[in-house]
Order: structure tokens, then sequence, then C-alpha cells
């Protein structure tokens, strides 16, 4: 695996018609890898409108198999004709099931396997949990031909155990690809700040650089609602600072490089790993804060 590596973001709005957003997620993707990137992600479900804002049964027809698949198709040649590394997000139909995956490819357009998100939001406009049941792989980090990577699917963002859990299982660089934007239910409502903050607390809590895509535009819903998404996507080094970052409109593609081995050593010194104390978070484990451990007995 490479040391100095350059990792890239693709901000993209998406459109009704699914091929066009294939064709334009292409673009973007060949001129990250012109530009030298290795590593390269994409938004979160960016083969169609985010059609999770409303709960409409046809849309059920939009998934398929990770085999069938046209994302995952197209960008498996794309990746071994460029040597670059592209998870694809996409809607997963698996027997009688739904998830939200995605299918991490490597550089020789091989497909390493499928991630389905393990946190599902429901809430005005992001009603997710009527498509995607909860996944069921759990978290995973994945040997590319660059990086060991750990790949967590929007709403994962928003939780630590997820980015503690992929770097405990050896991740070098945490990707989050995105569908975030403007809450129907109240206008006033700007998440942006706090969302990026919290993945940047993840960067250093844990080390390790991390990606951010998220799509932009607005999009409209059935209902005469939308959502108007930020964008803001962005690249941070392994202290949470921002290496590149995109405007809240427009496509985009940044661009960052790292030195994984250098990062590798800091991470070492710093010894948040070698002074974890797992024996005290049996807490993580419950809903409520409680220790679930039966109190062994006092000797008579």
């Amino acid at each position: 695996m490479a040391s100095d590596i350059v990792l890239a973001a693709i901000q993209m709005s998406c459109g009704p018609d699914r091929a066009a957003n294939l064709d334009h997620a292409e673009t973007l993707v060949r001129q990250a890898a012109a530009a030298g990137a290795r590593i390269i992600l994409l938004p979160e479900l960016f083969e169609t409108r985010y059609f999770c804002q409303d709960q409409i049964a046809d849309h059920f027809r939009l998934a398929t198999t990770a085999d069938a698949n046209p994302a995952v198709a197209r960008f498996r040649k794309i990746a071994a004709e460029c040597g670059i590394v592209v998870p694809v997000s996409f809607f997963e139909r698996a027997g009688q099931s739904f998830f939200n995956s995605i299918a991490i490819v490597d550089a020789d357009g091989a497909v390493l396997g499928v991630y389905r998100k393990s946190h599902i939001p429901d809430g005005p406009g992001y009603t997710e949990k009527f498509y995607f049941s909860p996944g069921d792989t759990g978290f995973k980090v994945w040997n590319t031909a660059y990086a060991r990577i750990g790949v967590g699917i929007c709403w994962d963002q928003w939780f630590p155990e997820a980015a503690r859990a992929m770097a405990l299982m050896g991740a070098e660089i945490l990707l989050y690809p995105t569908a975030i934007g403007s809450e129907p239910q109240d206008a006033a409502l700007d998440s942006r700040d706090h969302w990026q903050r919290v993945m940047q607390g993840h960067a250093g809590a844990n080390l390790m650089p991390l990606i951010a895509a998220n799509r932009t535009g607005i999009e409209p819903g059935a209902h005469g609602t939308s959502i108007s998404f930020y964008g803001s996507s962005f690249i941070a080094d392994q202290f949470g600072g921002k290496l590149a970052e995109a405007g809240r409109d427009g496509d985009a593609v940044l661009t960052a490089r790292v030195d994984l081995g250098g990062i590798a050593a800091a991470r070492a010194s710093w010894g948040v790993f070698r002074d974890r104390r797992p024996e005290l978070y049996d807490v993580l484990g419950s809903y409520d804060g409680v220790h679930r451990h039966a109190a062994k007995a006092e000797p008579r």
C-alpha cells in the first residue's frame, strides 16, 4: 500500500434522469483521477434524486442487487481503467429486504464487498426507515490497493462509536458518503456546521484523515416540499483540520494529499489507542447507560 496518497471528494447535484446522473458522476470522478486522486468518494445514493423525502412504494423499483446495479458495473470498469478506489453507494435489494448500501470497488475493478448502512434515520424529509432495513453487515474495513479504509453512510457519521469501531479494526482513512441539507419542518434549522464538526471530531479523536462527500442543489418532494442539500463536502486531516472544502452550491472535485506513513507514526505516538480502557466502556452496549453485567456474589 502507498504511504503518500491523494484523496478526493466528489460533490454533485442529482437530477431525475438516472443515466444522466451516472454520466455526471463519471465526468467528476475522471477529473479527480486526472488530478492524481487514488481514493475517490461519491455522495450517497447519487444515481437518483433523494427519494426518501416521501413514502412512495413505487420507489422500491429503483433497488437492485449488487451484481445488477448499473453504477457498480460502470465504476468497476472506470476503477480498473484509471487505477482508482471508488466506493459506490446504491439502493440494494436482497431477497425480500432492502438496504442503503455501498460496494467497495478496488483499483483493479474488483468489488471487495458491501457495507449496509447501520443507522437509519426517520424524520421529516428523511424517511429512510420506510425503505431500508438496518444494515446487518456490521462495521467493516477494507484493504484496498492504496489504504485500509472504513466507510460509513450518512447518518452513521453522527455516531462516534461507528468511527471508533472502524479505527479499532485498522482503518487508516474514514469515508462518509452523504445526502444532507435543509429540514422541511424547520426552515431556520441549518445543521451544516454541526455536521462538519462532528466528523472533524471523528478524524481528530482517531487521528486519521476523513472524506465527506455530500450532494448539492434543491430537490423537490412529491407533496410540495423540497430539500436544499447544502454541499460543503470536505476532506479533513488527522487532527480534524479541513484540508479542502466545497461551497454550499455547485459541483466540486476536492483533492488533498496525505502521508499515511507519517500519520500512522503520529497516531501511535499520541497513545489514544494504547490508553483506552475497554473494560470500563460496557455501558456503550446498552441503550440507557446501565451496566448489564451481573454483579459477582460476595463471598460468605
